[in-house]
């Protein structure tokens, strides 16, 4: 992780009669996201049963993040996520910025700066 990266975990559970539904919405982020200058990476994990997300975010620094949480997928597409699914965990590495900040921690998350590391 370079020193101005951001990265998120975000841990949802997915209701069990919305599956494919959470997959519809999920597609549909990730490919807005693909398009957003900065986003590094944008990566969904399942457990075997389907139930259990975590989606893992990388960012190449604070402008990145707010473009991303200022835009589309999260502006439209994450209340349309958070009806089929509940959030359950979410954190963030690095330096968000503090408008980005304020709505991280908006949002639940807790905010994890950087200590030490590479430059």
């Amino acid at each position: 992780m370079t020193k101005h990266e951001v990265r998120f975990t975000v841990d949802l559970t997915i209701n069990a009669d919305s599956i494919d539904a959470f997959e519809r919405v999920a597609q549909t982020m990730i490919e807005g996201t693909q398009k957003e200058p900065g986003a590094l990476g944008y990566d969904w994990c399942l457990s075997d049963d389907r139930r259990q997300c975590r989606l893992v975010e990388t960012y190449v620094d604070a402008n990145a993040v707010l473009a991303h949480l200022t835009g589309p997928v999260v502006q439209g597409l994450v209340p349309k996520l958070l009806e089929v699914s509940r959030l359950t965990g979410f954190e963030v590495y690095g330096d968000p910025g503090p408008k980005a900040a304020e709505m991280l921690t908006g949002l639940g998350a807790k905010i994890f700066g950087r200590w030490r590391g590479l430059k």
